[in-house]
């Protein structure tokens, strides 16, 4: 089953790009304007995210999302058979403060947003750093697609960590130095382990595990942040926040993650995965003790 599916993809990934984004330009008129594939979760989380905006610029914001959304897929198969040199030449990046924090003799956790080509940019991390690149994925019901996935992810040399067994698999890995990248941003499945704050003016529970490693291991904390530049061509960014997590009041790092990725998709609305169900979980006063948002009262219930 493996080679049936794997081997149609290798083939494909091997005419031009500009010949698959043409199919993509094709699976984007399909999934927009016939399926409408989660278009009601997409333009509900615009209007939370974005209520000051008409519907038209909203709309607008949604097309240019789902363009990414297939591109992202389009380019995933053109990477089976994408060779290294052009790989590196389609992600510039700003590695700068994680390099800081490993010259200053620290471990490094990345806290990063679900942004577009998440699949391409991991390679370039994994490249450019100094420590080695750990990265956490959510494993795929399809056992082919979750080797060719694997296979993919750690080309580069990226260590891979199943989210299922994360704990396990990490504390009996012999890592002396590492970075480890984490979605923060992830709407938690288990909600007596969160933190809940406003997320765009609306009370969103985040997962508090990321927070919570950064505190037991004192890793320092970088928020990273990557974006297209063009069609195939992307750049990453970092910023440190902190290289001593324990000194911070519970919930910092948290709330000024949750505070980045707004400032960031301010600035690129179109760039997030908008499809994903962000504001799933209601607000409910027995959360009240797992409320982090420094200032800011406690919300009235709906």
């Amino acid at each position: 089953m493996y080679y049936l599916i794997y081997c149609p993809l290798y083939l494909l990934s091997l005419l031009p790009l500009r010949v698959l984004y043409l199919l993509g330009d094709a699976v984007y008129g399909l999934l927009f304007y016939v399926v409408g594939y989660r278009r009601k979760v997409v333009m509900q989380n615009l209007a939370i995210a974005f209520p000051g905006k008409t519907d038209a610029e909203r709309r607008k914001i949604s097309k240019a999302f789902y363009h990414q959304f297939v591109d992202t897929f389009i380019e995933v198969i053109k990477m089976l058979s994408m060779s290294e040199r052009d790989a590196k030449r389609r992600v510039t990046g700003d590695y700068d403060a994680i390099c800081r924090a490993f010259a200053a003799g620290k471990n490094i956790q990345l806290h990063a947003m679900h942004n577009f080509n998440w699949e391409i940019v991991q390679w370039a991390v994994a490249s450019n750093i100094p420590a080695p690149f750990t990265g956490v994925y959510m494993p795929i019901s399809s056992k082919p697609l979750d080797r060719i996935f694997y296979d993919l992810r750690k080309r580069f040399g990226t260590v891979l960590i199943p989210a299922t067994r994360f704990k396990e698999v990490f504390a009996s890995m012999a890592l002396p130095r590492y970075t480890l990248a984490l979605a923060a941003d992830q709407n938690p499945g288990n909600l007596n382990s969160v933190y809940w704050l406003p997320f765009f003016g609306k009370p969103t529970a985040f997962v508090a595990g990321p927070e919570k490693g950064a505190r037991q291991k004192n890793t320092a904390v970088v928020f990273v942040h990557f974006y297209r530049v063009k069609r195939g061509y992307y750049h990453f960014t970092s910023e440190l926040f902190t290289m001593d997590p324990c000194s911070l009041p519970d919930g910092t790092i948290t709330e000024q993650f949750v505070r980045y990725i707004e400032r960031k998709l301010a600035e690129n609305p179109a760039n997030y995965l908008w499809s994903h169900r962000r504001w799933k979980h209601a607000w409910k006063p027995e959360y009240a003790d797992r409320w982090i948002a420094g200032g800011q009262p406690l919300p009235a219930l709906g």
